[in-house]
């Protein structure tokens, strides 16, 4: 069975940095495209980023390219989600989901950014606040 667990959400001030976990189990990060999403209170969900399978390639929407890094190791199955200059927009509740996608790494990560995925872990929470 698929599964993905969040973890390392805190509080942090402005321009500070965050290091995001998706523990995953039941699959390889060699086959499936990750996805990292956040939503923030009174928005919908939307994505953050997203690394592909096998190469590794990674995507970043634009409100974060420049300040968040995605990779990941495939030994200890977790993908990172490295967040730094902070902002309070980028307070939100913070989930990782992927799927096995074929395909070039953007054609993946496209698919994966846009999926309806039928269910959520409990995701990690992000404040950024002084």
């Amino acid at each position: 069975q698929v599964h993905f667990v969040e973890s390392g959400g805190d509080l942090v001030q402005p321009g500070g940095s965050l290091r995001l976990f998706c523990s995953v189990s039941g699959f390889s990060l060699d086959d499936y495209a990750i996805g990292w999403f956040r939503q923030a209170p009174g928005k919908e969900r939307e994505s953050v980023g997203c690394i592909a399978s096998r190469d590794g390639d990674v995507y970043y929407s634009e409100s974060v390219k420049g300040r968040f890094t995605i990779d990941r190791d495939k030994t200890k199955n977790t993908v990172f989600l490295q967040m730094d200059n902070l902002r309070p927009e980028d307070t939100g509740v913070y989930y990782c989901q992927g799927d096995q996608v074929t395909g070039l790494p953007l054609t993946q990560c496209l698919v994966v950014s846009t999926q309806d995925f039928d269910s959520w872990g409990p995701g990690t929470r992000v404040t950024v606040s002084s």
